[in-house]
């Protein structure tokens, strides 16, 4: 994410005096239930939805995850590529490509 994106997502919350509700464990359970309302965007079609309310739900989820990382003084790139390290192991080409077995099931 762009880093003018972020500093608005920052400003936006210490506009309002709202980081004293960000504990981690609030920000978690808000990112769970904007990701629920994304859901709710595919509950009774997959091919059929409003793009619109995709991505602002999306864009919810996107906005608290980085509010958490912020909490957390975490970095979204790092964390990212230590992820990924971890599931290009348990996920080798060779053995993953074109199926979705989970990695015990390989």
């Amino acid at each position: 994410m762009e880093m003018k994106t972020i500093n608005r997502i920052r400003k936006f919350t210490e506009d309002r005096d709202w980081d004293q509700f960000h504990s981690p464990a609030n920000l978690a359970k808000s990112i769970v239930i904007e990701a629920a309302e994304l859901l709710e965007c595919f509950q009774w079609s997959d091919e059929e939805y409003d793009l619109q309310h995709v991505k602002e739900e999306l864009a919810d989820v996107i906005v608290y995850s980085q509010n958490l990382l912020d909490k957390l003084g975490l970095d979204a790139d790092e964390i990212v590529n230590m992820k990924m390290t971890m599931n290009e192991a348990k996920y080798p080409v060779e053995k993953a490509k074109g199926k979705a077995d989970k990695y015990d099931m390989l």
